[in-house]
């Protein structure tokens, strides 16, 4: 199949929607597929074309940036360029662009899949009410016109407003996770260059952004340092940039002090896995969540997990039991989540052979390339 790929950022953009692309992207082309990706280039060093991993890259200008997005005028024109020469096309939603794309695979004759990984969840205020709305409306249209659309979860999909409604056309299949590399000794090595010998480490891994909760993990930690006071909160991921939420943030994070520690953006696979098997526990403290793939890679690392009882972010540790659910927003509850797994870590430990079997990468891709091979005939 020649298949094209489509979303507004690529590698080596960090999240996990593009992991989650990249991934589909690199493994289809492994198995003799023609892949290409239309993305923004969101970083003016980046070129325009490449080869990555078998896969063709391109990308198009950006002239600015909106909410969460980026302006890119010449966009839909590539898009429409691009879909003319391939048999079945996937966007990765949210993407502004998706009913146009949606519209022109419909002029074009070319069968559609879009891929979404979770609605559009804005801090309060009007304007994001206003983004909010737009994008359920820009989204919904794109779903009604793709030939086929994808979800992680059957519980996240029947919790949303756009989802829940497409009946047969929804198929749900679990995000791929891969493997870490364990590499010998490097979590001890670690732990000694960030100076947390003796401290039980609470870990937590993604975007500073509103609807993942951080603030409340925040709020969380005096409250179990009166009990535990040997816990360390350890932060790997990006520093925050979207609707100043390090300001909103700051007055907690003086509140917690030296209890907390910032490792930034982890890029390497190994130095990841190090981090994931520092943890005693791992965290997930959404307001809203489709599915977290760094809970898999944690519990593949054999870390526990918190994680808040929420459509989709529940879905880990309701398959696997290994952790806690508490509500959303709560910092005592999390607290409490979090000390219950510090002080019975055996009755939560994860089995990283029973975790493969439940989130088995390759079983994704299979359904994945079963799905497009369908449509495209």
């Amino acid at each position: 199949m020649k298949i094209l790929s489509i979303l507004t950022y690529y590698h080596p953009h960090w999240t996990g929607l593009t992991r989650h692309a990249q991934f589909l992207a690199e493994g289809l082309a492994r198995r003799g597929n023609s892949v290409s990706v239309l993305a923004v280039r969101h970083h003016p060093d980046l070129p325009s074309e490449e080869l990555l991993n078998g896969v063709r890259v391109l990308r198009v200008p950006a002239i600015g940036t909106f909410s969460r997005g980026m302006i890119a005028p010449s966009f839909v024109l590539a898009a429409a360029r691009l879909i003319r020469q391939h048999d079945v096309i996937q966007i990765h939603t949210p993407l502004p662009e998706a009913p146009l794309v949606a519209l022109l695979c419909r002029l074009l004759g070319r069968p559609l899949l879009m891929s979404h990984h979770g609605d559009i969840v804005l801090p309060t205020g009007a304007p994001n009410r206003s983004i909010e709305i737009a994008a359920y409306a820009l989204l919904s249209l794109a779903a009604r016109m793709a030939t086929r659309v994808t979800s992680y979860t059957s519980d996240y999909a029947a919790d949303s407003r756009m989802l829940r409604g497409l009946g047969a056309k929804l198929v749900c299949i679990l995000p791929p996770v891969t493997e870490l590399p364990n590499i010998p000794a490097s979590e001890h090595s670690m732990r000694t260059e960030l100076a947390l010998s003796g401290r039980r480490i609470i870990g937590f891994a993604g975007r500073w952004v509103w609807e993942k909760g951080f603030d409340t993990l925040l709020e969380a930690l005096p409250s179990l340092l009166r009990t535990h006071p040997d816990v360390q909160l350890v932060l790997a991921g990006m520093q925050p940039h979207y609707e100043n939420f390090l300001e909103r943030c700051r007055p907690a994070i003086q509140r917690v002090g030296d209890r907390l520690t910032f490792l930034g953006l982890i890029r390497e696979r190994w130095r990841m896995a190090a981090f994931y098997r520092l943890c005693d526990v791992f965290v997930l403290p959404s307001r809203s969540d489709m599915f977290a793939l760094v809970q898999v890679e944690a519990l593949l690392c054999g870390a526990p997990l918190v994680a808040s009882d929420i459509p989709g972010a529940r879905v880990v540790v309701r398959e696997t039991g290994a952790g806690v659910l508490v509500p959303p927003g709560n910092p005592e509850a999390l607290a409490n989540g979090i000390r219950s797994v510090l002080d019975r870590p055996q009755d939560y430990r994860p089995d990283p052979a029973v975790i493969r079997r439940i989130f088995d990468p390759e079983c994704s891709l299979d359904r994945y390339e079963s799905l497009l091979a369908e449509i495209a005939r």
